[in-house]
């Protein structure tokens, strides 16, 4: 596979469509399921090599390509993974646990006596946010490109009050660093 030479500037509002497009593909999957791993790779590339898989009238200008991965922890995969160049940026989509600010005292009085074993400071601070009575399940799609744009939004997981919140993206410009940081260090 050749990949052409010229450099192709792409927007964040492309990152964010390709990253609509990975949260639509999970939204298919049960919650409960492993992370997803894309690669994010130029729709007329894709279309060069493997025209069967592109929809002729798909003007989005990055695709969604997903990978397969082992049910592995998210940060082992991340620091597994590499990409040729053809591959522009990538994305993940994992299910995370959302907490409102003013639970953070709770999971501090959590996990502060175990500061000295991080791996049980993490075990409890884990079982905090899971048994907190405020706590939503929620998709977080990340992703990031080769140029440095970057892009994290987040999925609600419907609720009887709010039946329609799948459907709704949320970002915040702090949402996600560690995660974003992971997925560049991967090119």
């Amino acid at each position: 596979m050749t990949f052409p030479q010229q450099p192709q500037n792409f927007s964040q509002a492309d990152l964010g469509n390709a990253l609509a497009q990975c949260a639509g593909y999970v939204a298919a999957s049960p919650w409960g399921s492993p992370a997803t791993l894309f690669a994010l790779v130029p729709t007329s590339f894709l279309a060069a090599q493997a025209p069967d898989l592109v929809d002729p009238t798909d003007e989005s200008p990055l695709s969604p390509v997903v990978q397969e991965t082992s049910d592995g922890d998210l940060e082992q995969l991340l620091t597994t993974v590499s990409w040729p160049d053809a591959v522009v940026g990538c994305a993940i989509v994992t299910e995370i646990t959302v907490l409102p600010p003013d639970a953070e005292s709770a999971l501090d009085r959590a996990f502060e006596p175990l500061l000295a074993d991080p791996d049980a400071a993490d075990a409890a601070a884990r079982d905090a946010a899971r048994t907190h009575p405020d706590r939503r399940e929620a998709r977080l799609i990340a992703g990031v490109l080769r140029t440095g744009q970057r892009l994290a939004l987040l999925s609600l997981r419907a609720t009887d009050d709010e039946p329609h919140t799948e459907s709704d993206l949320r970002t915040h410009p702090t949402l996600a660093p560690n995660v974003l940081d992971a997925l560049a260090s991967t090119f």
